[in-house]
């Protein structure tokens, strides 16, 4: 982006833009208003200060706390300032805080950074890498082509949106979030770019914009990672976190929830919430436009100008079909008989993370031109994926476990509960619902449910309350960490797509974390009550 030398604006090419993207990227890097500059530079320097600050007047302040999770809660809270004001880069940010936390003798080295290997590390670098595949071969626009070519859908971007919504709420029921947005991120990718290719061709954008910040790739995006996380809540296998505060208030309280039980809890409140989600993401990012008139014939031009599938294009289909397939089966099962050894083997070993990480390997193995030996990608290819997103969520997992490892994570909630005196089902409903979202803001959201529900139940016992509701409650208010690309693994994987500045994710997030909080807390132990006939 820029100019040439007598003036000329240069025509920004959408597809370099977006395929050679950085989640982080300087201020003179970016295409900004001189408002928007002021507030980028004031908000960043301020991040520079203000996060020692509040790390060491913590560290002084005369807090009843163990030693241990003194020096957490206080470098944890420091590390929340990088993120949000993005004083240095946000991944940089979370290696501060691990090596403060080790510095500081939170934990030793080994200890701390064992959460690193997690599998979910090698779902990211499997799935980042197969998206790089399918954007840079082209296979990417071809589905964007084909999703834009339904009737009536590429009229206008709110079809757009909301079809690509309901693909991905839908798949996430039975496919981990994370291999869902994972799978279906280089579509989002390609409809981006067929977007703005579209305003550049009609002259509706500067010849020399940046398709990064357009408000329409940044609500494609993010509808993809809380499609997600809404759709992950219909069915008890569709995030980890349902498996974990299932298992956690069966064993609490004796009942045994069914699939079909959950289902029907879950299904009410996942269409509020993704009618809501769609109000909330349309007016906070709202599109540059709304009516794409001509699409039908721009993308019948664009779809016949790419002709048949190349072979590098059906080499990286073939591995992403082996991926799919594979993170697909153990959920396929568990319809059968979610109880059976016949699950819980293929569950074990088919690891979303190894999955991911052998469709990527296949990339390197089927040939293009066999006599030069070249193959469907290059190592040069796939070192550039965004390996921050990677550390960044990396550092989340890290933190996750040192809340729950030092205790830190308990004492917040059995404090909070004291302080507020919790005795009704509402209001330790919603103590868990809110302790539940904002855990999980600052960790993943499967730490968040494995240290939360546990919380919960012990509080709701000794008040004489049922745990069954306010352990649900805590259950799904642990996919709800919308605001801060460590929460989830997908809002992880939105914000290295590039699309998605910290600010309009904290917004976006802001909005919906409340609307769900207030849906949880009212609709959850209503929806219990009807389907009381079945649980009992």
């Amino acid at each position: 982006m820029g100019s040439d030398q007598d003036g000329t604006a240069v025509r920004t090419d959408v597809d370099k833009a977006l395929l050679g993207h950085a989640t982080y990227r300087s201020l003179g890097e970016q295409r900004l208003s001189p408002a928007e500059e002021r507030f980028e530079r004031a908000r960043r320097t301020t991040g520079l200060w203000l996060a020692p600050l509040v790390t060491v007047a913590f560290l002084v302040a005369p807090v009843d706390l163990p030693a241990q999770q003194h020096t957490l809660a206080a470098v944890l809270l420091g590390v929340i300032v990088l993120w949000v004001t993005e004083a240095v880069p946000i991944p940089v940010g979370g290696l501060i805080g691990v090596v403060a936390v080790v510095v500081l003798g939170v934990r030793p080295a080994d200890a701390a950074l064992a959460p690193f290997g997690s599998s979910t590390i090698f779902t990211f670098i499997g799935a980042f890498i197969l998206a790089q595949a399918m954007l840079q071969t082209g296979l990417a626009r071809r589905f964007a082509f084909r999703i834009l070519s339904l009737p009536g859908v590429g009229r206008s971007t709110t079809r757009i949106i909301v079809a690509f919504g309901v693909i991905t709420a839908v798949l996430s029921a039975f496919v981990s979030n994370t291999a869902t947005v994972a799978m279906l991120l280089p579509t989002a990718l390609g409809l981006v770019g067929v977007i703005a290719k579209l305003l550049q061709d009609r002259g509706l954008v500067a010849p020399d914009f940046d398709p990064l910040r357009l408000r329409v790739g940044a609500a494609v995006v993010l509808m993809l990672a809380y499609g997600a996380s809404v759709g992950g809540l219909l069915t008890p296998i569709g995030t980890p976190p349902n498996l974990i505060g299932r298992g956690l208030i069966e064993t609490a309280t004796g009942r045994r929830i069914s699939f079909a039980e959950w289902t029907a809890m879950a299904l009410p409140i996942c269409l509020v919430m993704f009618v809501l989600l769609v109000i909330v993401l349309l007016l906070v990012n709202r599109p540059e436009i709304r009516r794409v008139e001509g699409v039908e014939a721009y993308v019948r031009e664009r779809r016949a100008e790419l002709g048949r599938l190349s072979r590098a294009e059906k080499n990286v289909l073939v591995a992403f079909g082996v991926t799919v397939v594979l993170w697909i089966v153990p959920g396929v099962i568990a319809l059968l008989d979610e109880n059976s050894w016949f699950f819980d083997e293929p569950a074990d070993r088919l690891d979303e993370g190894v999955v991911a990480v052998l469709g990527a390997s296949l990339l390197f193995l089927l040939p293009v031109d066999w006599r030069a030996r070249e193959f469907t990608m290059r190592w040069s290819d796939a070192a550039r994926i965004d390996w921050g997103t990677i550390l960044l969520f990396g550092t989340g997992i890290i933190f996750g476990s040192l809340l729950d490892k030092t205790g830190l994570a308990k004492t917040i909630g059995t404090a909070a509960s004291g302080a507020l005196g919790l005795t009704s089902l509402f209001a330790i409903t919603a103590f868990a619902a809110v302790l539940a979202i904002v855990v999980s803001e600052t960790t993943s959201n499967t730490a968040s449910a494995a240290v939360v529900v546990p919380i919960v139940i012990p509080i709701a016992v000794a008040a004489g309350v049922d745990p069954f509701v306010p352990g649900l409650a805590a259950t799904f208010a642990a996919s709800f960490g919308f605001m801060l690309p460590v929460s989830t693994p997908q809002n992880a994987i939105a914000y290295g797509s590039g699309l998605v500045s910290i600010t309009r994710m904290v917004r976006s997030g802001f909005a919906f974390d409340v609307l769900g909080a207030i849906l949880i807390i009212l609709a959850l132990p209503l929806m219990v009550t009807l389907v009381g006939g079945l649980i009992r």
